[in-house]
């Protein structure tokens, strides 16, 4: 496997400069197009890597399925469910005009910034920060890294430039479906978006899900199973922001992108599979990431179609 790994980002490191880092946060500008590294955690516990897999990443958008894990885990399906809409928005990961009339629970959805900044409401908590601690928590717990913190300067980036975010948040306020100051919801939201991991860690996370729920080697249950069936169907369909679709056919795994050059993805049964490299597409994935799980996929025959 770690032959097959090798091989892998040996042949996709043409599509490296392909992308360009994400420029509208400043702090991610500084990325490294030349960085490939993947980590893979088989079903039999066994982990293989190879190339930049020890480089620390913002996790950004990556959170997002750890969000919905966490309001699943507080509130329940039933609840997430009349709260939070399920349907790919067929736009882009940022876009304001997600309707075209009054805004409604059904059409956020959890793996696009205004469901997410919406689902940092949904965590229990007694304040932001009690909210962002306990997502943290899951965080390090999914990854069995207890060292995993927040990058400073990349959430101080996002905090001071973040107007976007800023602008869905404040609909959200209009529409009454955020209480309290957007402020303290957003330092949430940047604060998770900030969170550093690594190929290993994005592996390990997957992994999880993959076991519906159990942690590789000791197979100890962290939540049931029909919250990795619900959050995986959602990655499936909608985790790699408008190219999901295209990612379904290539590759056909639940997995999810950021703008920080990783994706985490999902084999039921199988792997949990992490990947960085920060040259992204138009639409924020990663053009060398997406090549390497594309030819895993193919070669390892992954694809849940």
């Amino acid at each position: 496997m770690e032959a097959l790994l090798e091989d892998i980002v040996r042949d996709c490191a043409k599509y490296k400069a392909l992308g360009k880092p994400a420029d509208y946060i400043p702090e991610l500008a500084k990325g490294d197009v030349n960085d490939l590294g993947i980590f893979v955690v088989s079903s039999d516990g066994q982990s293989y890597k190879a190339g930049d897999w020890r480089k620390p990443f913002t996790i950004q958008s990556i959170v997002k399925p750890i969000l919905l894990l966490q309001c699943l885990m507080d509130n329940g399906i039933d609840f997430v469910r009349s709260h939070i809409g399920v349907e790919a928005t067929g736009k882009p990961f940022d876009a304001i005009n997600v309707t075209e009339g009054v805004l409604s629970a059904q059409h956020l959805n959890p793996m696009v910034n205004m469901g997410a900044i919406f689902m940092s409401t949904l965590i229990k908590g007694a304040d932001h920060e009690e909210k962002f601690s306990r997502l943290l928590s899951l965080t390090r717990l999914l990854a069995g890294n207890p060292d995993i913190g927040v990058d400073e300067k990349v959430y101080l980036s996002e905090k001071r430039t973040g107007n976007r975010n800023r602008a869905l948040a404040f609909m959200l306020k209009t529409y009454g479906m955020i209480e309290g100051e957007v402020e303290d919801v957003l330092d949430c939201y940047f604060k998770a978006c900030s969170i550093r991991v690594d190929c290993k860690d994005l592996a390990n996370i997957a992994y999880v899900f993959a076991n519906r729920g159990r942690k590789p080697i000791t197979d100890e249950r962290l939540f049931p199973a029909e919250y990795a069936h619900y959050v995986n169907a959602v990655l499936v369909t909608c985790g790699m922001y408008d190219g999901s679709g295209d990612f379904a056919v290539r590759v056909g795994v639940p997995a999810k992108s950021g703008v920080g050059g990783g994706i985490m993805a999902v084999a039921p049964t199988r792997m949990g599979v992490g990947i960085f490299s920060p040259g992204l597409d138009e639409k924020g994935n990663s053009v060398a990431g997406i090549k390497a799980l594309e030819e895993l996929s193919q070669r390892m025959y992954l694809s849940i179609f």
